[in-house]
């Protein structure tokens, strides 16, 4: 949905008008209809496969098909039906929660009952495992004929294993027939099995380590006794995505050198040959288990590699790198390969995210074909995007990479001799990294003259291993100064309003906009969705995946108890001046309600103005159309509430003091 802008308005000279009261064609229903998540990618037989979020069916993943060769025009239906939901909750953030069998079945993970289930088109889903209270399956790999699968189990522990599912349904009534493959490891993901089916590889970790910490490649023989196998790569480095080729050797990524790089290993006995050596990453941390960044081709490789921005390359058999010419230059995901074509998702510079099928047969000159995503529904929307500009911030902790996106409009300009207000954008993770592109949010604030600035503080995915682990033991201190001196420096140089920027963030990144307001006056408010405030209750609540995340990033507990206490923003609460907007979902098994309703009373008791919204249904992250609309325009009112404007299409938002 975009809105026409009033009749006084077209007018093709600029008018001026304060900061933050633009008339904008981006209104909060066409953010949610432009905000739909990819889940994966398939070739099956003749048509591509892909599963999207479907905000307006509160958020449920569906599964979408399109002839193979058809591409941006081409007709696209509806596999998997509503009320079905594929999505896994292993790890709670899930990933891989649907497959495809060799006949054209479609196998999925029911998101209500955590069953994977097998749909043949034309016919209703019938289930293939059990319904058990505590277990939960992701991650799905159809390989070599046989289905592959995440299993979490809670019980007296948590516990995970690799398992085979089979396709007859015959464990669907008796669990016992769901064959477990592995064992040994806290941590399991990216099963696959060698081409002639007979060895089984797969990725392990364990607490304390997250994957982008220590994780290393194992291998078995099916037939070995042993389900734990043997070590083949990483351990002491954070090994990632096995995959094998077809002459059976292992390609897999490892960032020992300081970089996530490929490397190919016969399992002969022979040392790794690492393919191609640059200082970029083909990898990232693996928040998803279904996250892929390179697919083995039938002449080498199509990789994703990063440096602060990704690139799609080519790398032949003989180690020629050819860069890809493709739109997505964030977040790009390899999904899938078929001969020379390739299924790649990922967001461009201005559009929000799409999927790709590439046609390799000459690399240099790929035929790209858009098939889902990857531009506005309006044409007329081009000239509200803004240019994104990076930029470094010589830091406390040395360089600090941004992306700045100023406001941007049509047919308006700002008041003169005013500076525009700012909000910074801290991503969440706190492993993981700001794509620098613009997202349908990001046009929501601009368009209406609010500049938006994304940090990737010490401690992001996408610079290298040393970048990342500059947050190792010093998280709520390197992220904190990070954003602080970005503020700082827009404030510096003229780019935005000493006395209006905000910060945002979710999850860890509201952890870092709290820890912000309570150690600097550099902001002058803060919105925390789903955001951290007390470490030690973060410890004792969140889920097994990252119930060690904290030994890393503050230190072990109990050793480490009074640097908890010193980092966590409830700690200091009453240091707390600027109004605080919270944005919390009901259902968040990641970071409970707790943490939000903590850090609202401490505000209470202070006499802080501030708001709290409480989102029913809504988890780890807002995926319903009705959420995703009502938080925008809650965010945009917070904004005129603590900057003293009146946005033009949205009502104020009365703050809360409290005391």
């Amino acid at each position: 949905m975009v809105e026409p802008l009033p009749r006084d308005s077209a007018s093709t000279a600029a008018r001026t008008l304060p900061f933050g009261t633009w008339p904008s064609r981006i209104t909060s229903e066409a953010v949610a209809a432009a905000s739909p998540r990819l889940d994966g990618a398939l070739f099956v037989g003749d048509e591509i496969w892909w599963a999207e979020t479907v905000p307006e069916e509160q958020g449920r993943t569906a599964i979408r098909r399109s002839p193979r060769a058809s591409g941006a025009d081409g007709r696209i239906d509806t596999l998997l039906p509503a009320p079905w939901s594929a999505r896994s909750h292993v790890h709670e953030y899930g990933g891989g929660a649907w497959s495809a069998t060799p006949e054209g079945g479609l196998v999925f993970v029911e998101k209500s009952d955590q069953r994977v289930w097998l749909l043949t088109p034309g016919s209703a889903p019938v289930p293939l495992t059990p319904a058990v209270s505590g277990q939960a399956l992701g991650g799905l790999r159809m390989s070599q004929g046989r289905l592959l699968a995440v299993r979490e189990v809670h019980g007296a522990s948590v516990s995970h294993d690799i398992v085979q599912i089979p396709l007859d349904g015959s464990a669907a009534d008796d669990i016992d027939r769901m064959a477990s493959l592995t064992a040994g490891s806290d941590f399991v993901a990216q099963p696959t099995l060698s081409p002639d089916g007979s060895t089984l590889a797969w990725l392990a970790w364990d607490h304390p380590h997250m994957p982008w910490d220590r994780a290393e490649v194992r291998v078995r023989r099916v037939d070995d006794a042993e389900p734990a196998g043997r070590r083949v790569a990483g351990g002491t480095s954070a090994a990632l995505q096995p995959e094998w080729t077809a002459d059976g050797d292992l390609l897999y990524a490892d960032d020992a050198s300081g970089f996530w790089n490929l490397h190919r290993l016969a399992l002969s006995g022979a040392r790794p040959t690492v393919i191609a050596p640059d200082e970029r990453d083909t990898g990232g941390p693996l928040w998803v288990l279904g996250s892929r960044w390179f697919a083995s081709l039938a002449d080498g490789v199509v990789a994703v590699r990063t440096r602060g921005r990704d690139e799609l390359v080519h790398i032949s058999s003989d180690g020629v790198v050819t860069v890809i010419p493709l739109p997505a230059v964030g977040s790009l995901l390899v999904e899938d390969a078929a001969g020379t074509d390739v299924l790649v998702s990922g967001s461009p510079e201005d559009a929000p995210a799409g999927l790709w099928r590439i046609d390799l047969r000459e690399p240099s000159r790929p035929g790209v074909h858009l098939l889902t995503g990857g531009r506005w529904n309006d044409a007329d929307v081009s000239a509200w995007v803004p240019r994104p500009r990076q930029f470094t911030v010589d830091g406390r902790h040395g360089v600090v990479h941004a992306v700045d996106f100023p406001p941007t409009h049509p047919q308006v300009k700002g008041t003169h001799d005013t500076l525009p207000p700012y909000v910074v954008l801290v991503h969440g993770g706190p492993t993981a990294h700001a794509a620098g592109v613009v997202s349908p949010k990001t046009v929501f604030l601009t368009s209406r003259g609010i500049g938006v600035v994304e940090v990737n503080y010490g401690g992001s995915s996408g610079f290298g291993r040393d970048y990342r682990e500059r947050l190792r033991g010093q998280w709520g201190v390197v992220d904190v100064d990070d954003v602080v001196d970005v503020a700082r420096a827009l404030a510096a140089d003229g780019t935005a309003d000493p006395a209006r920027i905000a910060i945002a963030g979710g999850s860890a990144g509201g952890w870092t906009v709290l820890g912000a307001l309570v150690a600097s006056d550099a902001f002058s408010a803060g919105i925390s969705r789903y955001g951290v405030a007390d470490a030690r209750l973060l410890a004792a609540e969140t889920h097994d995946f990252e119930a060690r995340y904290l030994d890393g990033l503050i230190g072990p507990l109990p050793d480490s108890e009074a640097v908890y206490l010193e980092r966590s923003p409830l700690t200091h609460a009453d240091r707390i001046q600027a109004p605080v907007l919270l944005l919390q979902g009901a259902d968040d098994e990641v970071v409970p309600p707790s943490q939000s309703e903590a850090i609202r009373d401490a505000l209470r008791a202070g006499g802080v103005p501030h708001a709290y919204v409480l989102y029913p249904g809504e988890g780890h992250g807002f995926r319903r159309s009705e959420t995703v609309v009502d938080m925008v325009r809650t965010e945009l009112a917070f904004l005129g509430a603590a900057f003293g404007f009146t946005p033009h299409d949205v009502a104020p938002l009365d703050l809360e003091s409290g005391a």
